[in-house]
């Protein structure tokens, strides 16, 4: 499984919030980040992703399976 199997949502953050775009990805609970441009909130969603299966790895938890939404 790749990280990029994964959807990953992503929205404009406020300038309240710091500005930038956040990304979340619905299939891996706490799994998210951000970046200043969509593709660099894509990109650091990707090593999330990558992190996180990692970890849920190493404590022996169930990965949910890669889904993406329909077009």
């Amino acid at each position: 499984m790749s990280p990029q199997d994964y959807e990953v949502v992503i929205r404009p953050l406020s300038p309240s919030a710091g500005g930038g775009y956040l990304a979340v990805v619905p299939a891996l609970p706490g799994c998210k980040s951000d970046g200043d441009t969509p593709q660099d909130a894509l990109a650091n969603a990707y090593d999330a992703i990558a992190c996180w299966i990692e970890a849920a790895e190493d404590m022996g938890r169930t990965i949910p399976a890669a889904a993406r939404a329909a077009a």
